[in-house]
């Protein structure tokens, strides 16, 4: 067994093979495993927290227990899928009970000339936390396993000249369809989003209301998603789906409402207000509002007057 506190850095498919007694990967470059009671996950060969140097795609088929990722345990229903980019600290992934579950790895190496080496980079999930997975219906489940199976059935037995097109394909569709699940878990959990929602808003009235603002500057989108718990992807995606505007644009806004506030409403200088709301420079601050408003802040102190 292998050291828990020991951090391991897979530059390649075949170092990960060999490190959980998988055997060696049909293709260098990209790995499809079925793990589930007849081929059980060896959790007993993992370290403590992994770096990888590839894509991995994690769909929970089956799930009798609970996910132990890094300190923690998160409960997954049947359908879950998780992804990873290159390069992000991976948590030890145990499950309590036997599960049945697919393990797509993917180095960025096997994508190159193709359009999905830059298109992959844009989809926002795979920055997302463990306890951001996708949870799919049961229609939903089907489609994403019959792109599962197609891509297994390629990898393990059919690598020819034709395997890596129609891999690449069933990667952009699996991508595809989570995009549009993602899009759709959004709004199915509209309740549980709506309060984070206002969350926000609590978080940033306090912030500009206090002296916060002038300890700390300008509130940032690591800041929120750190008192929500939740990471920067996964929460700009969310506002975007449920207002139309990530994160760093309704921070903006909320910037630009409290600025109006006070420029009707108080006799504090443009200066005074820019420091106020945590701008080190009040250049910064006039530019900004300039931007959102198409006028300066004198302008629209003076529709006042």
């Amino acid at each position: 067994m292998k050291n828990k506190d020991e951090l391991k850095r897979f530059r390649s498919i075949s170092e990960i093979h060999e490190a959980f007694g998988m055997g060696k990967p049909q293709h260098p470059l990209i790995s499809l495993s079925h793990f589930n009671e007849a081929n059980p996950f060896k959790p007993e060969m993992a370290v403590g927290y992994d770096i990888l140097s590839f894509y991995k795609i994690t769909f929970i088929t089956k799930s009798k227990g609970r996910l132990k990722y890094g300190q923690n345990y998160y409960d997954f229903e049947e359908g879950s899928l998780l992804f990873l980019a290159p390069n992000q600290l991976v948590g030890n992934s145990v499950f309590s009970n036997p599960a049945s579950s697919y393990i797509l790895l993917i180095h960025p190496d096997f994508l190159l000339g193709y359009n999905l080496a830059n298109k992959i980079k844009q989809y926002g999930f795979f920055s997302y936390d463990v306890n951001e997975a996708l949870h799919l219906s049961d229609t939903e489940k089907k489609d994403i396993l019959s792109v599962f199976r197609i891509m297994e059935s390629e990898v393990k037995s059919r690598i020819d000249e034709f395997s890596q097109d129609v891999i690449i394909a069933q990667i952009e569709l699996l991508l595809s369809y989570a995009n549009r699940f993602y899009t759709r878990q959004f709004i199915t959990r509209k309740a549980v989003n709506n309060d984070i929602l206002q969350r926000i808003e609590t978080i940033l009235d306090c912030h500009f209301n206090s002296e916060k603002s002038l300890e700390a500057g300008l509130p940032t989108v690591q800041m929120l998603s750190e008192q929500l718990n939740i990471s920067p992807g996964y929460l700009s995606d969310l506002l975007r789906s449920l207002i139309g505007q990530n994160t760093q644009q309704y921070i903006h806004q909320k910037l630009i409402e409290k600025a109006k506030e006070k420029l009707s409403t108080t006799k504090l200088t443009v200066n005074e207000i820019a420091y106020s709301l945590g701008f080190e420079y009040p250049q910064s601050f006039s530019k900004l509002f300039k931007n959102k408003t198409k006028q300066s802040p004198l302008a629209f102190r003076a529709m006042f007057s």
